[in-house]
């Protein structure tokens, strides 16, 4: 069986530490490098609380791809270097599979555009959470039926971006199914600025950050005489390795960009 050679950007990171683990637990991945904005020239090994690869690291993204083959690049950085990570790749016939959140709609379009000319097949998605992703599913189908709807989305406390990419793409799906609409009272005003939260087609967003928090989301619901709510709790990253994997394998069939793993599940 040929092994999925596959670099991983942002190996530091919580995201990406774990991401290391998880390649060493696969019989078909084979880690054959690492992008960091630091200790270029050392292998994984070298660098504490990482697993034993021999894999380099590269700070220079075209010097990585030019001294090492790869099939996939795994990038789970922030959305600044998240987007050159994922076009550089893309136009060195490498498959992204891409965690960070914070494209902006022209990224996205021009990143499509990108994937079909070249025929590469990309993976964006918000959260690579099974459960946060049948939980954005769920919430779709029920706002056909409630279209009164508020999203409440609680993460550590040094997560950049806000709303986070799971509550946009959570809005963005209930927006297919929904109208858009004022909510609440006609006449309500904020007596403090934002209190309401953000505001998309009348749904509101409510972002918090706090300490020991991971990644959490509800959806709430209203109508008359009654509420459904539809929750996700991520207590671990390692809840987000089997998302990370599915994208890997299913990349390798892929000649277009997709958006959101709920696109790549049975």
């Amino acid at each position: 069986m040929e092994k999925i050679k596959v670099i991983v950007a942002g190996p530091r990171g919580k995201m990406g530490s774990e991401a290391l683990r998880m390649i060493e637990k696969q019989d078909d991945l084979e880690l054959v490098a690492c992008l960091d904005h630091q200790f270029n020239g050392m292998k994984i090994s070298e660098i504490d609380n990482l697993p034993s690869f021999d894999a380099l690291i590269y700070t220079d993204i075209q010097e990585c791809f030019d001294s090492v083959k790869a099939d996939v690049l795994v990038d789970l950085t922030t959305p600044e270097f998240g987007y050159l990570h994922t076009k550089t790749a893309i136009e060195n016939g490498i498959r992204p599979v891409v965690g960070t959140t914070g494209f902006t709609d022209e990224q996205l379009q021009e990143l499509t555009e990108l994937s079909e000319e070249k025929g590469i097949g990309v993976i964006i998605a918000p959260n690579f959470a099974l459960g946060a992703v049948l939980m954005m599913q769920f919430a779709k189908w029920a706002a056909k039926y409630f279209p009164d709807v508020e999203i409440i989305e609680k993460h550590h406390d040094n997560k950049l971006d806000a709303p986070s990419g799971t509550a946009v793409k959570t809005a963005q799906l209930i927006s297919e199914v929904r109208e858009a609409k004022k909510q609440g009272h006609p006449d309500e005003k904020e007596t403090i600025s934002g209190a309401r939260g953000a505001e998309m087609e009348g749904m509101r967003i409510h972002s918090m950050r706090l300490p020991g928090l991971v990644a959490h989301q509800e959806v709430v619901f209203g109508s008359k005489g009654e509420n459904l709510t539809i929750k996700h709790d991520s207590f671990h990253r390692e809840s987000f390795m089997t998302g990370v994997k599915l994208a890997i394998d299913q990349v390798m069939k892929l000649d277009i960009l997709v958006y959101g793993l709920e696109n790549i599940l049975e």
